[in-house]
């Protein structure tokens, strides 16, 4: 009984079947007014249930005909593109047509994922799809179906593997390799990097090497010059163990969505990449995250393991996106952070008001550190901006949105009236803008 209730589970009738099926309805129904047609209809009958049946012996007489694995990241990456590798092989001796259906985590919300193929006699392929996930979590893959046809095309015959698999989605580590060698090229400006002029040498001398584009000809050596008939420059070694801390701001403001990423998830992921850098760099990285208290905090060290801490700190990030507290954070940080140090804000201010609520704090902080604060544009507005009106009520939508992104560029004045680093970025662009401030504070040796 049980073998036969996996056969009927397993056996799906196509479509195909149920054309053929109405086109003889109708033959019948003609046969009625031409009753020489009712035989042929009969005989079309008949020859269906054989193929249907012929059909049937075909895909279910052996026993494991297809083989499918799904092969996946042991961790998925937030907001980037991952593929996921689905290999097929076929052991029948006749090509078939593969109708894949996998069942793909809730979160991506996708309900009509469906591949189909052709794959040629004892033969195997191997196709691959990508998902995109915007948000921190686990993920649970369901079964991978898959739905067999002969070339006659009657039934399915249906096949389920890799059952309940869950991958854990972690902060964009894909970024990491993307931005690996930036602090180290030559040809930062390749990458959109801006060449920085040092305003002075506190650095220690390293070597003698010839000069590549881009070098400060203020450090020209002209006495190596001579010798070796070609421009040398003097390369000095930029100060190292120097703290960073990166701060997230994981309130309100950060719960705004952009390509389907939060704030929130944007900062997360350049403070991934740049603390790759850092670290690179010599540098101890740090960082910690706030709302109505200070969490998640990662003492700036250098150690081996410290990108491993790092990413784990900011896998666990949770925020239900209270009001941010600065009072509190100003505490913390002058409790907590006992040398000067390198703090990279990343926060949002949509107005003055809302920035002159938190400048005391701020302030504060900058007496004691290098601070830099990182907020993003509205490119929802900038849109709005570029767009032409076409009526009274776009007008006033358009001079309103003007007024805010007038009021972005004057919260990045007030920010350098009282000394404080700024970075108004667009959110897609935070992590390459990020590194950007990062080196040109290293290069300038502000810190």
């Amino acid at each position: 009984m049980r073998n036969v209730l996996n056969f009927f589970r397993r056996l799906y009738i196509n479509h195909q079947f149920f054309f053929i099926l109405m086109g003889m309805m109708l033959v019948f129904i003609c046969a009625f007014i031409f009753p020489f047609l009712f035989n042929a209809a009969r005989y079309l009958f008949f020859g269906l249930l054989f193929l249907l049946l012929l059909d049937i012996i075909i895909l279910f007489t052996t026993k494991n005909a297809v083989e499918a694995t799904r092969s996946m990241p042991e961790k998925l990456s937030n907001g980037d593109e991952n593929p996921i590798s689905i290999k097929i092989k076929n052991f029948y001796t006749f090509p078939i047509r593969v109708k894949i259906v996998d069942e793909i985590p809730f979160q991506f919300q996708i309900r009509n994922f469906n591949i189909e193929k052709k794959i040629d006699a004892s033969s195997e392929k191997e196709l691959v799809y990508y998902l995109r996930p915007v948000e921190r979590g686990e993920y649970s893959f369901g079964n991978l179906n898959i739905f067999v046809s002969s070339p006659l095309g009657i039934i399915s015959r249906k096949f389920t593997f890799d059952k309940d698999r869950m991958v854990p989605t972690y902060p964009s580590y894909i970024q990491l390799r993307k931005y690996d060698l930036m602090a180290f090229s030559n040809n930062l400006f390749q990458y959109g990097v801006k060449k920085i002029r040092r305003i002075g040498h506190s650095m220690e001398f390293e070597q003698i090497r010839e000069y590549t584009q881009g070098d400060d000809i203020r450090t020209l050596n002209w006495k190596a010059t001579a010798k070796k008939n070609a421009l040398m420059i003097n390369q000095f070694q930029d100060e190292k163990s120097q703290s960073v801390y990166m701060i997230i701001d994981k309130g309100r403001v950060m719960k705004m969505p952009f390509n389907g990423l939060s704030l929130l998830d944007y900062a997360i992921n350049a403070t991934l990449v740049l603390s790759n850098v850092i670290l690179k760099k010599h540098d101890k990285a740090g960082m910690l995250t706030f709302s109505k208290k200070v969490e998640n905090r990662v003492i700036a060290e250098k150690r081996s393991s410290q990108m491993e801490k790092i990413l784990e700190s900011l896998y666990n990030v949770k925020t239900d996106f209270f009001e941010s507290d600065y009072s509190r954070l100003y505490g913390d940080i002058r409790k907590n952070i006992n040398h000067r140090s390198l703090i990279l804000l990343y926060t949002n201010f949509e107005s003055l008001d809302g920035l002159h609520r938190q400048l005391p704090y701020l302030k504060a902080i900058a007496k004691n550190h290098l601070l830099v604060v990182i907020f993003f544009n509205n490119t929802e507005l900038n849109e709005l901006i570029q767009s032409k009106a076409g009526n009274i009520r776009q007008v006033y939508d358009k001079a309103i949105a003007e007024k805010f992104a007038f009021e972005k560029r004057l919260i990045v004045n007030e920010l350098r009236k009282y000394g404080i680093h700024s970075v108004l970025t667009q959110p897609e662009n935070l992590t390459l803008d990020t590194i950007n401030k990062y080196l040109e504070i290293k290069a300038r040796g502000i810190l």
